[in-house]
Protein backbone atom coordinates (compact mmCIF):
# COMPACT_ATOMS: atom_id res chain seq x y z
CA UNK A 1 0.00 0.00 0.00
CA UNK A 2 2.78 2.46 1.18
CA UNK A 3 4.06 1.82 -2.26
CA UNK A 4 1.52 2.25 -4.16
CA UNK A 5 0.51 5.64 -2.63
CA UNK A 6 3.90 7.13 -3.56
CA UNK A 7 2.99 6.52 -7.25
CA UNK A 8 -0.18 8.07 -7.28
CA UNK A 9 1.60 11.11 -5.20
CA UNK A 10 4.92 10.93 -6.19
CA UNK A 11 4.05 12.41 -10.05
CA UNK A 12 6.16 15.09 -10.78
CA UNK A 13 4.37 18.38 -12.76
CA UNK A 14 6.13 17.07 -15.88
CA UNK A 15 4.72 13.53 -15.46
CA UNK A 16 1.45 14.77 -15.06
CA UNK A 17 1.43 17.24 -17.70
CA UNK A 18 2.53 14.91 -20.18
CA UNK A 19 -0.21 12.30 -19.30
CA UNK A 20 -2.80 15.21 -20.10
CA UNK A 21 -1.68 16.50 -22.76
CA UNK A 22 0.37 13.59 -24.45
CA UNK A 23 -2.20 13.47 -27.47
CA UNK A 24 -2.33 17.86 -28.16
CA UNK A 25 1.42 16.91 -28.60
CA UNK A 26 0.88 14.50 -30.91
CA UNK A 27 -1.74 16.91 -32.76
CA UNK A 28 0.28 19.74 -32.32
CA UNK A 29 3.40 18.07 -34.11
CA UNK A 30 0.99 16.67 -37.08
CA UNK A 31 -0.60 19.76 -37.25
CA UNK A 32 2.27 21.88 -38.36
CA UNK A 33 3.66 18.97 -40.54
CA UNK A 34 0.57 19.50 -42.34
CA UNK A 35 0.75 23.58 -42.17
CA UNK A 36 4.01 23.26 -43.72
CA UNK A 37 3.31 21.17 -46.47
CA UNK A 38 0.14 23.40 -47.17
CA UNK A 39 2.70 26.13 -47.24
CA UNK A 40 5.20 24.47 -49.44
CA UNK A 41 2.14 23.28 -51.84
CA UNK A 42 0.92 26.72 -52.08
CA UNK A 43 4.40 28.74 -52.62
CA UNK A 44 6.85 26.50 -53.74
CA UNK A 45 8.83 27.97 -51.32
CA UNK A 46 11.08 27.11 -47.87
CA UNK A 47 10.03 30.94 -47.03
CA UNK A 48 6.22 30.54 -48.28
CA UNK A 49 6.24 26.77 -46.22
CA UNK A 50 7.56 28.40 -42.68
CA UNK A 51 5.69 31.30 -43.18
CA UNK A 52 2.23 29.16 -42.96
CA UNK A 53 3.79 26.83 -40.28
CA UNK A 54 4.16 30.17 -38.14
CA UNK A 55 0.55 31.04 -38.69
CA UNK A 56 -0.42 27.57 -37.44
CA UNK A 57 1.73 27.77 -34.25
CA UNK A 58 0.03 31.55 -33.81
CA UNK A 59 -3.22 30.68 -34.45
CA UNK A 60 -2.85 27.64 -31.97
CA UNK A 61 -1.91 29.37 -29.60
CA UNK A 62 -4.42 32.34 -30.28
CA UNK A 63 -7.01 29.61 -29.66
CA UNK A 64 -5.24 28.22 -26.04
CA UNK A 65 -5.43 31.67 -24.79
CA UNK A 66 -9.14 32.69 -25.75
CA UNK A 67 -10.33 29.33 -24.16
CA UNK A 68 -9.01 28.91 -20.71
CA UNK A 69 -12.49 30.04 -19.58
CA UNK A 70 -13.93 27.79 -21.67
CA UNK A 71 -11.86 24.60 -20.26
CA UNK A 72 -13.03 25.36 -16.43
CA UNK A 73 -16.70 26.05 -17.75
CA UNK A 74 -16.27 22.84 -19.98
CA UNK A 75 -14.99 21.21 -16.63
CA UNK A 76 -17.92 22.39 -14.00
CA UNK A 77 -20.33 20.48 -16.17
CA UNK A 78 -18.03 17.59 -17.07
CA UNK A 79 -17.30 16.77 -13.60
CA UNK A 80 -21.21 16.11 -13.08
CA UNK A 81 -21.35 13.46 -16.32
CA UNK A 82 -20.28 9.67 -16.36
CA UNK A 83 -17.23 8.37 -16.79
CA UNK A 84 -18.23 6.90 -20.00
CA UNK A 85 -20.11 10.88 -21.05
CA UNK A 86 -16.41 12.40 -20.11
CA UNK A 87 -14.47 10.13 -22.42
CA UNK A 88 -17.11 10.87 -25.40
CA UNK A 89 -16.62 14.13 -24.79
CA UNK A 90 -12.88 14.18 -25.29
CA UNK A 91 -13.09 11.81 -28.19
CA UNK A 92 -16.55 12.59 -30.53
CA UNK A 93 -16.12 16.10 -28.82
CA UNK A 94 -12.97 16.90 -30.55
CA UNK A 95 -13.81 15.53 -33.73
CA UNK A 96 -16.93 18.06 -33.59
CA UNK A 97 -15.06 20.55 -32.51
CA UNK A 98 -12.29 20.44 -35.32
CA UNK A 99 -14.29 19.60 -37.81
CA UNK A 100 -17.50 21.37 -37.07
CA UNK A 101 -16.54 24.12 -36.20
CA UNK A 102 -13.46 25.09 -37.42
CA UNK A 103 -14.66 23.89 -41.15
CA UNK A 104 -17.87 23.21 -41.57
CA UNK A 105 -19.33 26.51 -39.34
CA UNK A 106 -17.78 28.57 -41.53
CA UNK A 107 -18.34 26.69 -44.70
CA UNK A 108 -22.20 27.58 -43.55
CA UNK A 109 -21.82 31.00 -43.22
CA UNK A 110 -20.65 31.52 -46.46
CA UNK A 111 -23.24 29.49 -47.80
CA UNK A 112 -25.94 31.26 -46.12
CA UNK A 113 -24.85 34.72 -46.62
CA UNK A 114 -23.89 33.93 -50.48
CA UNK A 115 -26.55 31.98 -50.89
CA UNK A 116 -23.96 29.29 -52.74
CA UNK A 117 -24.02 25.24 -52.21
CA UNK A 118 -22.11 23.64 -49.99
CA UNK A 119 -19.63 22.31 -52.25
CA UNK A 120 -19.22 26.00 -53.56
CA UNK A 121 -17.97 28.01 -50.78
CA UNK A 122 -15.62 24.76 -50.30
CA UNK A 123 -14.48 25.44 -53.91
CA UNK A 124 -14.76 29.30 -53.09
CA UNK A 125 -12.24 28.75 -49.82
CA UNK A 126 -9.67 26.87 -52.22
CA UNK A 127 -9.43 28.83 -54.84
CA UNK A 128 -10.82 32.48 -53.93
CA UNK A 129 -9.99 33.05 -50.18
CA UNK A 130 -10.05 36.82 -50.00
CA UNK A 131 -13.78 36.68 -51.33
CA UNK A 132 -14.14 33.93 -48.68
CA UNK A 133 -12.96 36.25 -45.92
CA UNK A 134 -15.02 39.09 -47.60
CA UNK A 135 -18.20 36.91 -46.40
CA UNK A 136 -17.46 36.12 -43.55
CA UNK A 137 -16.80 39.37 -41.75
CA UNK A 138 -19.45 40.49 -43.79
CA UNK A 139 -21.38 38.64 -41.25
CA UNK A 140 -19.59 39.20 -38.17
CA UNK A 141 -22.60 41.10 -37.07
CA UNK A 142 -24.87 38.18 -36.82
CA UNK A 143 -22.26 35.92 -35.45
CA UNK A 144 -21.13 38.21 -32.59
CA UNK A 145 -24.72 38.95 -31.91
CA UNK A 146 -26.03 35.44 -31.58
CA UNK A 147 -22.45 34.15 -29.47
CA UNK A 148 -22.57 37.29 -27.42
CA UNK A 149 -26.08 36.88 -26.46
CA UNK A 150 -25.58 32.77 -25.65
CA UNK A 151 -22.54 33.51 -23.67
CA UNK A 152 -24.41 36.33 -21.50
CA UNK A 153 -26.94 33.73 -20.84
CA UNK A 154 -24.19 31.10 -19.42
CA UNK A 155 -22.20 33.33 -17.68
CA UNK A 156 -25.59 35.07 -15.94
CA UNK A 157 -27.04 31.46 -15.19
CA UNK A 158 -23.65 30.87 -12.59
CA UNK A 159 -24.66 33.85 -10.39
CA UNK A 160 -28.30 33.47 -10.83
CA UNK A 161 -28.34 30.56 -9.05
CA UNK A 162 -30.24 30.11 -5.19
CA UNK A 163 -28.33 27.02 -4.01
CA UNK A 164 -25.16 28.87 -4.73
CA UNK A 165 -23.17 30.12 -1.53
CA UNK A 166 -19.85 30.45 -2.63
CA UNK A 167 -19.08 34.00 -3.55
CA UNK A 168 -16.50 35.99 -4.44
CA UNK A 169 -17.24 39.36 -4.97
CA UNK A 170 -19.64 38.73 -1.79
CA UNK A 171 -21.54 42.31 -2.07
CA UNK A 172 -22.53 41.35 -5.46
CA UNK A 173 -22.55 37.48 -5.75
CA UNK A 174 -25.51 37.54 -2.51
CA UNK A 175 -27.33 39.75 -4.41
CA UNK A 176 -27.83 37.99 -7.30
CA UNK A 177 -28.23 34.34 -5.92
CA UNK A 178 -30.58 36.30 -3.67
CA UNK A 179 -32.92 36.99 -6.52
CA UNK A 180 -32.16 34.14 -8.60
CA UNK A 181 -35.63 32.34 -7.19
CA UNK A 182 -37.39 35.62 -10.24
CA UNK A 183 -38.54 33.81 -13.15
CA UNK A 184 -36.60 35.26 -15.97
CA UNK A 185 -34.35 37.06 -13.94
CA UNK A 186 -31.56 36.66 -16.40
CA UNK A 187 -33.82 36.54 -19.46
CA UNK A 188 -34.94 39.95 -18.65
CA UNK A 189 -30.92 41.42 -18.13
CA UNK A 190 -29.76 39.96 -21.28
CA UNK A 191 -32.76 41.44 -23.37
CA UNK A 192 -31.79 44.99 -21.68
CA UNK A 193 -28.50 44.52 -22.56
CA UNK A 194 -29.36 43.42 -26.27
CA UNK A 195 -31.53 46.10 -26.87
CA UNK A 196 -29.16 48.80 -25.63
CA UNK A 197 -26.91 47.64 -28.07
CA UNK A 198 -29.58 47.31 -30.72
CA UNK A 199 -31.07 51.09 -30.41
CA UNK A 200 -26.69 52.05 -31.08
CA UNK A 201 -26.81 50.68 -34.47
CA UNK A 202 -28.89 52.11 -37.47
CA UNK A 203 -32.10 50.40 -38.35
CA UNK A 204 -31.04 47.68 -40.84
CA UNK A 205 -28.20 46.63 -38.94
CA UNK A 206 -30.12 47.21 -35.83
CA UNK A 207 -32.38 45.01 -36.93
CA UNK A 208 -29.88 41.89 -38.01
CA UNK A 209 -28.17 42.70 -34.58
CA UNK A 210 -31.57 41.78 -32.83
CA UNK A 211 -32.92 38.78 -34.93
CA UNK A 212 -29.42 37.41 -34.52
CA UNK A 213 -29.18 38.11 -30.55
CA UNK A 214 -32.60 36.20 -30.19
CA UNK A 215 -31.64 33.35 -31.75
CA UNK A 216 -28.50 33.03 -29.68
CA UNK A 217 -31.20 33.47 -26.29
CA UNK A 218 -33.51 30.72 -28.15
CA UNK A 219 -30.80 28.41 -28.80
CA UNK A 220 -29.75 28.43 -25.00
CA UNK A 221 -33.10 28.13 -24.03
CA UNK A 222 -33.87 25.57 -25.93
CA UNK A 223 -30.46 23.93 -25.45
CA UNK A 224 -31.18 23.88 -21.66
CA UNK A 225 -34.62 22.10 -22.37
CA UNK A 226 -33.60 19.64 -24.57
CA UNK A 227 -30.68 18.83 -22.48
CA UNK A 228 -32.54 18.17 -19.20
CA UNK A 229 -35.31 16.44 -20.68
CA UNK A 230 -32.42 14.06 -22.44
CA UNK A 231 -30.51 13.78 -19.22
CA UNK A 232 -34.08 13.01 -17.02
CA UNK A 233 -34.92 10.57 -19.68
CA UNK A 234 -31.17 8.75 -19.24
CA UNK A 235 -31.42 8.81 -15.54
CA UNK A 236 -34.81 6.95 -15.59
CA UNK A 237 -33.36 4.42 -17.68
CA UNK A 238 -29.77 4.19 -16.27
CA UNK A 239 -29.74 6.16 -13.29
CA UNK A 240 -27.02 8.37 -14.92
CA UNK A 241 -26.03 12.23 -14.42
CA UNK A 242 -25.04 14.71 -16.82
CA UNK A 243 -25.06 12.46 -20.47
CA UNK A 244 -26.30 13.55 -23.90
CA UNK A 245 -27.93 16.44 -22.43
CA UNK A 246 -25.08 17.92 -20.63
CA UNK A 247 -22.52 16.69 -23.80
CA UNK A 248 -24.99 18.78 -26.09
CA UNK A 249 -24.94 21.67 -23.82
CA UNK A 250 -21.04 21.20 -23.63
CA UNK A 251 -20.62 21.33 -27.59
CA UNK A 252 -22.91 24.35 -28.00
CA UNK A 253 -20.49 26.04 -25.44
CA UNK A 254 -17.97 25.12 -27.11
CA UNK A 255 -19.51 26.74 -30.73
CA UNK A 256 -20.17 29.63 -28.98
CA UNK A 257 -16.65 30.34 -27.30
CA UNK A 258 -15.02 29.76 -30.93
CA UNK A 259 -17.18 32.47 -33.06
CA UNK A 260 -14.71 34.84 -31.47
CA UNK A 261 -11.70 32.87 -32.28
CA UNK A 262 -13.04 31.54 -36.10
CA UNK A 263 -13.75 35.19 -36.76
CA UNK A 264 -10.24 36.63 -35.56
CA UNK A 265 -8.57 34.31 -37.41
CA UNK A 266 -9.01 35.99 -40.49
CA UNK A 267 -6.93 38.90 -39.79
CA UNK A 268 -4.03 36.08 -39.53
CA UNK A 269 -4.84 34.46 -42.66
CA UNK A 270 -7.50 33.90 -45.33
CA UNK A 271 -6.86 30.29 -45.69
CA UNK A 272 -10.28 28.12 -44.88
CA UNK A 273 -7.41 25.06 -44.05
CA UNK A 274 -4.61 27.10 -42.22
CA UNK A 275 -7.13 28.39 -39.64
CA UNK A 276 -8.45 24.83 -39.24
CA UNK A 277 -4.91 23.77 -38.79
CA UNK A 278 -4.37 26.08 -36.17
CA UNK A 279 -7.65 26.36 -34.10
CA UNK A 280 -7.66 22.81 -34.08
CA UNK A 281 -4.40 22.26 -32.19
CA UNK A 282 -5.71 24.82 -29.99
CA UNK A 283 -8.72 23.36 -29.36
CA UNK A 284 -7.30 19.59 -28.49
CA UNK A 285 -5.15 21.54 -25.98
CA UNK A 286 -8.56 22.74 -24.24
CA UNK A 287 -9.66 19.30 -24.17
CA UNK A 288 -6.99 17.79 -22.37
CA UNK A 289 -7.10 20.78 -19.90
CA UNK A 290 -10.52 20.09 -19.54
CA UNK A 291 -9.80 16.92 -18.29
CA UNK A 292 -6.78 17.29 -16.57
CA UNK A 293 -9.70 19.96 -14.28
CA UNK A 294 -11.56 17.43 -13.82
CA UNK A 295 -9.72 14.57 -12.61
CA UNK A 296 -7.34 16.45 -10.95
CA UNK A 297 -10.47 18.19 -8.68
CA UNK A 298 -8.43 21.26 -9.28
CA UNK A 299 -11.87 23.20 -9.10
CA UNK A 300 -12.23 21.94 -5.60
CA UNK A 301 -9.46 23.05 -5.09
CA UNK A 302 -9.46 26.62 -6.10
CA UNK A 303 -12.81 27.62 -4.75
CA UNK A 304 -12.84 31.29 -6.88
CA UNK A 305 -11.71 29.88 -9.73
CA UNK A 306 -14.84 29.10 -11.53
CA UNK A 307 -15.48 32.70 -10.65
CA UNK A 308 -13.23 33.74 -12.55
CA UNK A 309 -14.16 32.42 -15.44
CA UNK A 310 -18.01 33.10 -15.88
CA UNK A 311 -16.94 36.51 -14.88
CA UNK A 312 -14.56 36.17 -17.95
CA UNK A 313 -17.74 35.02 -19.99
CA UNK A 314 -19.29 37.78 -19.52
CA UNK A 315 -16.94 40.20 -20.20
CA UNK A 316 -16.51 38.10 -23.54
CA UNK A 317 -19.93 38.45 -24.12
CA UNK A 318 -19.90 42.39 -23.99
CA UNK A 319 -16.72 42.43 -25.75
CA UNK A 320 -18.25 40.08 -28.77
CA UNK A 321 -21.17 43.05 -28.91
CA UNK A 322 -19.02 46.09 -28.82
CA UNK A 323 -17.09 44.25 -31.69
CA UNK A 324 -20.00 44.76 -33.91
CA UNK A 325 -18.71 48.57 -34.01
CA UNK A 326 -15.60 48.49 -33.39
CA UNK A 327 -12.10 45.71 -33.95
CA UNK A 328 -11.22 44.67 -30.59
CA UNK A 329 -7.62 42.80 -30.87
CA UNK A 330 -7.96 39.41 -30.01
CA UNK A 331 -4.99 39.19 -27.72
CA UNK A 332 -6.55 42.02 -25.45
CA UNK A 333 -9.69 39.50 -25.18
CA UNK A 334 -7.33 36.58 -24.26
CA UNK A 335 -5.92 38.91 -21.90
CA UNK A 336 -8.70 40.26 -20.07
CA UNK A 337 -9.90 36.34 -19.60
CA UNK A 338 -6.20 34.99 -18.77
CA UNK A 339 -5.84 37.93 -15.66
CA UNK A 340 -9.75 37.57 -14.34
CA UNK A 341 -8.77 33.72 -14.12
CA UNK A 342 -5.88 34.16 -12.63
CA UNK A 343 -7.08 37.02 -9.87
CA UNK A 344 -9.44 34.40 -8.95
CA UNK A 345 -6.39 31.65 -8.88
CA UNK A 346 -4.77 34.09 -6.23
CA UNK A 347 -7.72 34.58 -4.21
CA UNK A 348 -8.23 31.00 -4.10
CA UNK A 349 -4.76 30.50 -3.13
CA UNK A 350 -4.88 33.23 -0.10
CA UNK A 351 -8.33 31.55 1.31
CA UNK A 352 -6.75 28.42 1.45
CA UNK A 353 -3.83 29.66 3.35
CA UNK A 354 -5.95 31.63 5.64
CA UNK A 355 -8.30 28.47 6.23
CA UNK A 356 -5.05 26.46 7.15
CA UNK A 357 -4.35 29.04 9.67
CA UNK A 358 -7.79 29.62 10.96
Amino acid sequence: MPDKTHRTTGQGPVAIFLKYFKWAFAVTVLGLILGFALGWQQTGSLNGALTIFFICAVLAVLEISLSFDNAIVNANTLKNMTPVWQRRFLTWGILIAVFGMRIVFPLLIVVVAAGIGPGEALVLAATNPEAYAAIMSEAHLSIAAFGGTFLLMVGLGFFFDHEKDVHWVNWLERRMAKYATVRGIEVALVLSVVLIFTSLHGEADGNSFLISAVWGLLAFLLVEVLGGLLDRRAALAEGAKGGLGAFLYLEVLDASFSFDGVIGAFALSQNLFVIAIGLGIGAMYVRSMTIMLVEKGTLAQYRYLEHGAFYAIIVLSVVMFAQSFVHIPEVITGLGGAALIGVSFWSSIRWNRHSRQA
